[in-house]
């Protein structure tokens, strides 16, 4: 397994109900997992995150939902209208529903599909074609 240069570490509050939703409705896989340290290491087509549920040795400071308050963490998929049914179909409401989006690169215009959906704590998770 090759490790990205970034990996975001989320602390969650309960790591079966985060694995949960990563694994069954964002159809993310384990790459390994340390139940004893009640931690997982997930990717889904390159993108990569660790979860660890709260355990005092990371908080600079009082979590209070939603979490991630400030950051979106985005990830490039295959199929992003499969998955956003996938959210739908889970009962999941959208932060941000699938549109097409137009953001401006240099002289440039980058041009993708994307929605945003909160995960158990309230990160917020942007996906894109």
């Amino acid at each position: 397994m090759e490790f990205n240069a970034l990996i975001p570490e989320l602390s969650v509050r309960d790591i079966e109900k985060s694995k949960q939703f990563y694994l069954e409705v964002l159809q993310f896989r384990i790459e390994y997992e340390r139940p004893e340290d009640r931690f997982v290491f997930l990717a889904r087509e390159g993108n990569q995150l660790m979860l660890e549920e709260i355990n005092g040795h990371w908080e600079t400071g009082e979590l209070v939902y939603p979490f991630g308050r400030g950051v979106n963490f985005e990830m490039t998929v295959s199929g992003v209208e499969d998955l956003y049914q996938r959210v739908l179909s889970a009962g999941i409401r959208p932060f941000r529903e699938l549109k097409t989006s137009r953001y401006r690169m240099g002289e440039e215009e980058i041009v993708q599909k994307e929605f945003l959906v909160q995960d158990p704590d309230g990160y917020l998770l942007r996906f894109t074609d």
